[in-house]
C-alpha cells in the first residue's frame, strides 16, 4: 500500500521505522547532525532484536581495539570479505562499510552515550582464511546501569529469557566462566555470590536487572542518546504505508493504539529498520529451504519482526534480494517448555564448543565440527540432517559433561535438571542404546559413532572433523581442559540428549540498497527519500558469517551513512551519484 503526499498532520526531516541498532543509529546520527527526527516502533517495547543480542559489532580497523595481536588493514579486511562472500561480494557496499565503519564508531563514541569496549581475544570465525584476524575486529557495548534511563527503562525490551540466569545478563565469556567454575574455585564462587546478591537486590527494587550488558546495553545506550537529544519515540505505532509525492517517498502512514492513523511527512527521508522477516511465515516459506511450510523454523527474534520493512519497500518498487546462498544467520536452537506452559527458544551459542559434547543426526552419525560457528553449524545441519520431515540433530553428552557444562537450557551442577527431564526437553538413558530409542536415533549407528569418536578423544584428537583446530573453536572451549579444549570422550553413563532444530539470529535476505543505504528499484536506481538499515537491509556479507557482530556492525554503519547522506548540507538527491564515493573519501 502506498498513498500520495497530501495532508500531513506533522512533518519532520527524518522518520525512522524501528528501534534496533540500525534504526536508532540512523536517528541519533541524524539528530546530532541537526535534523528533526521521529522514531517509530511497532511494539510496546523498544530495542528490537538488538536488545536480545550479544551486542557485538564487527568493524575492521576500528579505533577501539588499540591492542591487536597483529595489525589490521583495509586490504586484509577486503581480502577476507572477498574470500567469505565469494560470488556474492558486493564491492561498492563492502567499500562503503569498510570506509565508514571506523568513522561510525568514532562518531558515536565521541558524540553520544554509546560506549564501546575492545574484545582482545575474540577472533574472526575463520581467521585462518586469507585476510582473517585472530582478534581486534569485534567490539561490544560497555555495560550500563539501567537507572541512567530513568522511567524509559520500563519500555526497554528485556534480554532473551532463555540466555539469562534468573533474569541476570552476562557480559563476557570470562564472566560465564565464573559460573561454570563456581563449585571448583573460591574466587569464582565469591564472584557468583556477589553477582547473585546484587541481582536479587535489583529484582526486589526494580523488577528487572539493572546491570545492562551485551545487546541490552547497546540498545539502552542508543536509546539514552536519543532521549537526551529529544527524539520522540512512538511505541505501539506501526508504519502502515509509505507516502509518495511524485517519485519521492515523502512520509509514512502510522497506526495508533486506538485504531486510528496519522500521516507524518519526511522532508529528507524515511529509514526502514524494522528487523527483517524472522517471523514472516510466508517469506520464510519462500526463502528458507528447510521450512517448506514456513513453520519448520524457530527464531529467538522478537515476534513482531514480521517483514514490515520489506513489504513497505516492495510497495513502492523496492527489491528484496532473494539470491543469497543463506537467507538468514543460521543457528541451532532448541524449544524450551516454561513452567507457565509457554515455550521459548534457546540459541546454542556456548555448549557445542565444550569437550564431551557431540552432535549427531537421526542416522546416529556426526556430521560436522561441532565447535565451528553457529552459522556454519546451521549450514551443516541443513546439508546433513534433513530426513524428509524436518532438519534436526541431537546434542549428546555423558553425565560428567552435563554436570560440568550443562547442555542447552539445562544448567550445570549444582542446579537440578529434573524439570527438564519431566518436560521432555532433556532425554536420559542408562545406555546409548536406550537414549537412542527415546530420541528416535539409529541405536547401532550411535554406538559406533561414539566408539569411533572416543578412540581419538581420549588423546584430545578428532581425526574426522579436526575439532579444535580453529582459533574460534578454542575460544569458546574449556581452556582448562587439556590437551584440546573442545574434545573429550563420551563414556560415563547415564547419557543425555537435547534435540536441536533450525533457527536464526536475524535475516540476511533484505532490501537491495546502494553504498548510501538508498533503496533501489528493479533497474538498480535509488528510490528518492527511502533508505534501509539493520536487518531490513540486504546483508553486505553475501550470506556469509565472517565474525561476531557482522549484523550489528553494518547495521549501525549504514544507519550512520543514511543519516549523513540525509543531512547532506542541502545536497540534492540527483547530485549524489556524481559526488565522490564516501568509500574512497
Amino acid at each position: 500500500m502506498k498513498t500520495t503526499g497530501e495532508g500531513f498532520e506533522q512533518t519532520v526531516d527524518v522518520v525512522v521505522i524501528g528501534t534496533g541498532a540500525g534504526g536508532m543509529a540512523a536517528a541519533v546520527a541524524a539528530r546530532t547532525m541537526g535534523l528533526e527526527v521521529l522514531l517509530l516502533e511497532k511494539a510496546a517495547l523498544y530495542g528490537g532484536t538488538t536488545a536480545r543480542s550479544g551486542g557485538v559489532l564487527w568493524i575492521p580497523n576500528n579505533p577501539i581495539s588499540t591492542f591487536k595481536p597483529e595489525p589490521d588493514s583495509m586490504d586484509d579486511a577486503r581480502a577476507y570479505l572477498k574470500y567469505e562472500c565469494g560470488d556474492f561480494y558486493d564491492s561498492e557496499r563492502v567499500e562503503a562499510f569498510l570506509a565508514n565503519g571506523p568513522r561510525m564508531v568514532d562518531f558515536f563514541v565521541r558524540r553520544t552515550d554509546v560506549k564501546l569496549i575492545a574484545l582482545p581475544q575474540y577472533p574472526d570465525y575463520h581467521c585462518e582464511s586469507p585476510g582473517g584476524r585472530m582478534a581486534g575486529r569485534s567490539i561490544m557495548a560497555a555495560p550500563l546501569d539501567g537507572r541512567e534511563l530513568g522511567e524509559h527503562i520500563r519500555a526497554l525490551r528485556p534480554p532473551l529469557k532463555e540466555i539469562t540466569f534468573v533474569g541476570m545478563m552476562f557480559n563476557s565469556s570470562a564472566e560465564v566462566g565464573h559460573f561454570f567454575n563456581a563449585t571448583r574455585s573460591f574466587k569464582s564462587a565469591a564472584y557468583v555470590a556477589k553477582r547473585l546478591m546484587t541481582h536479587a537486590a535489583e529484582m526486589i527494587l526494580h523488577g528487572r536487572a539493572m546491570r545492562l550488558t551485551n545487546g541490552n546495553a547497546l540498545a539502552a545506550r542508543l536509546a539514552k542518546s536519543a532521549f537526551e537529544l529529544g527524539i520522540p519515540m512512538w511505541l505501539e505505532s506501526p508504519a502502515q504505508a509509505l507516502v509518495r509525492d511524485g517519485g519521492r517517498v515523502s512520509g509514512v502512514v502510522v497506526g495508533k493504539a486506538d485504531g486510528s492513523s496519522v500521516r507524518i511527512g519526511a522532508r529528507r527521508g524515511v529509514v526502514l529498520a524494522a528487523g527483517g522477516f524472522p517471523h514472516d511465515v510466508e517469506r520464510r516459506k519462500k526463502l528458507f529451504p528447510h521450512a517448506p511450510t514456513g513453520r519448520e523454523h524457530l527464531s529467538p527474534a522478537p515476534p513482531c519482526n514480521t517483514g514490515d520493512g520489506l513489504r513497505l519497500a516492495e510497495s513502492v518498487g523496492g527489491q528484496v534480494s532473494a539470491t543469497l546462498p543463506n537467507a538468514a544467520a543460521w543457528i541451532p536452537v532448541s524449544k524450551v517448555w516454561r513452567a507457565n506452559g509457554e515455550t521459548g527458544v534457546f540459541p546454542h551459542l556456548i555448549d557445542r564448543y565444550k569437550p564431551g559434547i557431540i552432535a549427531v543426526n537421526r542416522a546416529g552419525r556426526r556430521f560436522t565440527n561441532e565447535s565451528d560457528s553457529y552459522h556454519d553449524m546451521g549450514m551443516a545441519m541443513q546439508k546433513h540432517c534433513a530426513d524428509g520431515s524436518e532438519v534436526a540433530a541431537w546434542l549428546i553428552a555423558d553425565h560428567r559433561t552435563i554436570r560440568r557444562y550443562g547442555l542447552g537450557f539445562v544448567k550445570p551442577f549444582p542446579l537440578p535438571m529434573g524439570a527438564h527431564l519431566r518436560s521432555g526437553y532433556l532425554m536420559r538413558g542408562k545406555t546409548l542404546g536406550e537414549l537412542a530409542g527415546m530420541a528416535g536415533i539409529d541405536a547401532a549407528a550411535l554406538q559406533t559413532t561414539v566408539d569411533a569418536y572416543n578412540v581419538g578423544a581420549h588423546e584430545g584428537k578428532d581425526p574426522q572433523f579436526r575439532r579444535g583446530w580453529r582459533v574460534y573453536n578454542r575460544f569458546l572451549g574449556d581452556e582448562t581442559h587439556r590437551p584440546n579444549p573442545c574434545v573429550a570422550p563420551v563414556k560415563e553413563g547415564p547419557f543425555y540428549a537435547v534435540k536441536i532444530v533450525m533457527g536464526d539470529l536475524g535475516t540476511f535476505a533484505g532490501i537491495r540498497t546502494d553504498r548510501f543505504a538508498r533503496v533501489l528499484d528493479a533497474e538498480g536506481r535509488p528510490l528518492p527519500g527511502l533508505f534501509a538499515a539493520g536487518n531490513d537491509n540486504a546483508s553486505v556479507m553475501g550470506g556469509g558469517y565472517p565474525g561476531g557482530g557482522i549484523t550489528l556492525g553494518p547495521a549501525m554503519t549504514f544507519g550512520f551513512v543514511a543519516a549523513e547522506f540525509m543531512a547532506g548540507n542541502g545536497l540534492q538527491e540527483a547530485a549524489a551519484d556524481v559526488l565522490p564515493s564516501m568509500a574512497t573519501a
